[in-house]
């Protein structure tokens, strides 16, 4: 992809699963990466695979490590670190500051930096891991849910605002993948998430498929567009469905 070749490209979150799997094909379409993670010595390994530079640490503060490491300037930032807590209102609330400071703040803190960079040269791609979870939600887990909503919601806000000034957006919004927090999710992930789980590669693909056709919206599910016409469409019924899946959960669960 000739829009990518020689672009300065950060992923965070990239020891593995979705993370990995984009800054292989980034670096496959000839960019220059940088790989991010709170695990350094998985950062380390997937930036071995691919030639790529380690700035390993919390992904809200790498931007100056990264943009240094990349020669000045970052060309598109990946923010695709998260994290799944599960648990209701009950969820701890160490747990809810968790996943709001990784799922949405981490977003807003590394275009906060980005951003005015990016429109003093009119150009600059912001890619945001969401979920399905974003424009559905997730039965068995408010927190991931509400603020994987929050997330997509500020990949929008940028997309409304800046687009006309250079700044391109994409939001992906998968289902299940094969990854390590696919496998964490317990009985909620094997109802819902397993039966059509894909790789991460997958999750690649569609994103250049996207950027190709200059999208906003990246589904590696195709029929997560069907399930979001149908929510916006007729919200009880769809609630109705999804109340229905909760009620699966529960007798798999062992608590109905």
């Amino acid at each position: 992809m000739e829009a990518v070749r020689d672009k300065a490209v950060v992923v965070t979150g990239a020891g593995g699963g979705i993370g990995a799997a984009l800054a292989r094909r980034f670096a496959a379409e000839g960019a220059r990466v940088v790989v991010n993670d709170l695990d350094e010595a998985k950062a380390k390994q997937t930036a071995a695979e691919i030639g790529a530079q380690v700035v390993p640490g919390d992904a809200s503060a790498i931007v100056p490590a990264a943009r240094d490491a990349l020669g000045g300037a970052i060309d598109i930032f990946c923010a695709n670190a998260g994290v799944g807590t599960g648990g209701g209102p009950d969820a701890p609330e160490d747990d809810w500051a968790l996943a709001w400071d990784v799922n949405v703040m981490a977003h807003v803190r590394a275009t906060r930096e980005l951003v005015p960079e990016w429109l003093a040269r009119g150009s600059g791609r912001f890619i945001s891991t969401v979920s399905a979870a974003g424009l559905l939600t997730m039965v068995g887990s408010a927190p991931y849910s509400v603020t994987k909503h929050g997330a997509y919601a500020f990949a929008e806000w940028l997309s409304a605002t800046y687009r006309h000034r250079g700044v391109e957006v994409h939001a992906i919004c998968p289902q299940g993948v094969r990854t390590d927090m696919l496998a964490a999710t317990g009985a909620a992930g094997d109802l819902v998430l397993t039966p059509g789980a894909i790789e991460p590669d997958a999750v690649a693909d569609a994103l250049f498929t996207a950027m190709e056709e200059g999208r906003f919206l990246v589904l590696p599910h195709p029929e997560v567009a069907g399930y979001y016409t149908a929510r916006a469409a007729d919200p009880d019924r769809w609630l109705g469905s999804m109340n229905h899946l909760q009620q699966k959960l529960e007798q798999a669960e062992g608590r109905a």
